[in-house]
C-alpha cells in the first residue's frame, strides 16, 4: 500500500490565507451551535484539536471563561493570532500522545477527515474525556454528488463537477483522506465506549463570490498540482478560478456531519 502524500493544504502555503477566512464564514455558526448545546462550559476544560485560524477556540475561551482552560493545537499554528486568550500548543495528533487531560469537551473539525490513521486517534480522543466530556467531531461528506444549483451555462457546470469528481477520487484520497469517514463518525464513537451519540448533518447554497465558492478556488490554488496530475488542464483551472467569482453560479457546500459522544459518567 502507497503512503499518502502529505496534507494537501498546508499551513505554509501563501493560499491557505484564503482557506481560513473563508472556512469559519461556512462553518463556525453551525459548530457553535453544536457546542452551545453542551450546556455551560463555564470552567471546562476544552480541547480544541486542528484549530486553523483559531476562531473557535476564541469562542470556547469566551464559554469556558477566567475558570476554565482551552488548548488549541495544530500541526502548524501560523495562523493562530499572537497573545490568544487560550493555550497553543504546536501538536501532531496523529504521531504524538493527546495532551494531558482530562477534557471537559474535544472539538476536532476537518482533521480526522485528513488522518490516515483516523480511527485509533477517535479512541486516543475518547479515551482523554473526563467522566461525562464531550468529544465533537465534525468533518465534510464531500463524496456526495450534485453540488451545483445553479451555473451560468452548462458547461460551466460540467466543469464544476469535474473539479468535484477530482477532488473526491484522486486528490484527497492522495493525501491519506477519506470521503466517506463523516458518516462514519457515530459507529466510530459507539466502538469507542461513547454514549448518547448525536448526528447533525448541515448543508447550504453559496453564490460565486461567498465563502462556499470561493472555497474552490482556494483549493484549486493550494492543490493545483494535484489537479493537472488527475487531468483538469491549466485553462480549466482558470476558468475555474473566475467561475467561483461569478454570482450566476450557486453550489451546495460539502454535507458537514456533526456528531457528539459521551464518555460515560464515573
Amino acid at each position: 500500500m502507497e503512503t499518502p502524500l502529505p496534507y494537501a493544504f498546508d499551513n505554509d502555503d501563501p493560499e491557505a490565507v484564503a482557506r481560513h477566512g473563508q472556512l469559519p464564514a461556512i462553518l463556525d455558526e453551525f459548530t457553535i451551535s453544536r457546542l452551545s448545546s453542551l450546556g455551560d462550559l463555564t470552567g471546562r476544560r476544552c480541547l480544541e484539536t486542528g484549530a486553523g485560524g483559531g476562531s473557535i477556540a476564541a469562542w470556547l475561551a469566551l464559554a469556558a471563561g477566567p475558570a476554565g482552560r482551552v488548548l488549541a493545537t495544530d500541526v502548524n499554528t501560523r495562523h493562530l493570532p499572537p497573545s490568544p486568550p487560550y493555550d497553543v500548543l504546536v501538536h501532531d495528533l496523529e504521531k504524538e500522545p493527546v495532551p494531558d487531560g482530562p477534557w471537559d469537551v474535544i472539538h476536532a473539525r476537518l482533521v480526522l477527515v485528513h488522518l490516515p490513521g483516523r480511527e485509533a486517534v477517535l479512541r486516543r480522543l475518547a479515551a482523554a474525556l473526563a467522566p461525562g466530556g464531550a468529544l465533537v467531531v465534525e468533518d465534510f461528506a464531500s463524496a456526495f454528488r450534485r453540488l451545483v444549483l445553479a451555473a451560468p451555462t452548462p458547461q460551466a457546470a460540467e466543469l464544476v463537477d469535474l473539479y468535484h469528481e477530482l477532488l473526491v477520487e484522486h486528490v484527497l484520497p492522495a493525501h491519506g483522506n477519506d470521503p466517506t469517514w463523516a458518516g462514519r463518525v457515530p459507529a466510530a464513537m459507539l466502538e469507542a465506549g461513547l454514549t448518547d451519540v448525536d448526528t447533525l448533518v448541515q448543508a447550504r447554497s453559496w453564490r460565486g463570490g461567498t465563502a462556499g465558492a470561493l472555497l474552490i478556488g482556494a483549493n484549486i490554488a493550494q492543490a493545483r498540482e494535484d489537479f493537472l496530475a488527475a487531468g483538469m488542464t491549466q485553462v480549466q483551472l482558470d476558468e475555474l478560478g473566475r467561475l467561483v467569482t461569478d454570482p450566476r453560479l450557486m453550489v451546495r457546500d460539502h454535507f458537514t456531519y456533526s456528531t457528539i459522544g459521551r464518555r460515560p459518567p464515573a
